[in-house]
């Protein structure tokens, strides 16, 4: 009996020495994953865990105080000195007091009217000539004495006699950086681009068509091209011709040509005219 138990245990022994060892890899792999399996689902519930606990409204508040101190507030730059008085004197650019300034506006535009007299005394075919209204230097009473020769307003002023066409030209405080205002006074002219009170439609008389290199003379020059351009005539209506033009009625209509003209533009005449 004793002996066939010792031969029952010698078999087992041969059979788990000679058991496939793959099999037994195999087991032992098993258990490893179901252990790591196990921890794995333990560490995700921590971890789910910990997500729903650091999401609640007061961690999250205390995440946040956190890291706000953790970060030094930062503080507006403080302007300078040198910005503060540009502030305030408008970009850095100091301006003149108005008094010096009118003062300079003032020298500048007499220094240039001056020479403007000098040299239109100056012209040798008397085209035009220059009385001071009231011995005002800024006020002028131009007087045309030519136009084209060939033209109908020619004629018109050798059939009436008429010597000249009178202009009243009068420079504002920023000449010659701004243009001088020009109306017609005597005769009474019709078309010519002569319009009520004898106000006068050229772009050259505007701030967009002026130029501070323009003369008076050069001015004048053009005037007398867009008259006849224009095919001006003096009025020879009984009545009418007799009405003289007015200032007040020559700035009105002045204003109002120069908004038409800005919204739908300058066809006539140009500023090459002349």
């Amino acid at each position: 009996m004793a002996t066939l138990l010792r031969k029952i245990g010698l078999i087992r022994l041969h059979d788990r020495d000679t058991e496939d060892p793959k099999h037994h890899h195999q087991g032992s792999l098993k258990g490893t994953k179901g252990n790591q399996k196990n921890n794995n689902m333990k560490h995700c519930n921590t971890s789910n865990e910990t997500n729903n606990i650091l999401s609640t409204p007061e961690i999250k508040a205390r995440r946040f105080d956190v890291s706000g101190k953790d970060k030094p507030a930062v503080k507006p730059d403080k302007p300078s000195k040198d910005a503060k008085e540009k502030e305030q004197t408008g970009g850095g650019s100091v301006m003149p007091p108005p008094a010096a300034h009118r003062q300079h506006c003032t020298q500048v535009r007499t220094r240039r009217l001056m020479k403007e007299l000098q040299d239109i005394r100056r012209l040798g075919d008397s085209f035009i000539t220059v009385e001071l209204a009231d011995d005002n230097l800024f006020d002028w009473n131009v007087k045309l004495h030519q136009v084209d020769k060939d033209s109908a307003l020619w004629q018109d002023m050798k059939e009436t006699n008429t010597e000249y066409i009178l202009l009243n030209v009068t420079f504002p405080d920023n000449f010659p950086f701004s243009p001088p205002f020009m109306r017609v006074l005597t005769p009474r002219l019709e078309n010519g681009y002569v319009l009520d009170g004898g106000a006068i439609c050229m772009e050259l008389l505007t701030p967009r068509g002026w130029s501070s290199a323009y003369t008076v003379e050069a001015v004048m020059r053009q005037f007398a091209a867009s008259l006849v351009k224009g095919q001006g005539r003096i009025c020879r209506k009984a009545g009418k011709s007799k009405k003289s033009f007015s200032r007040k009625e020559a700035e009105a209509t002045f204003k109002s040509l120069v908004k038409t003209h800005e919204k739908y533009g300058w066809v006539s005449p140009p500023v090459s005219d002349g």
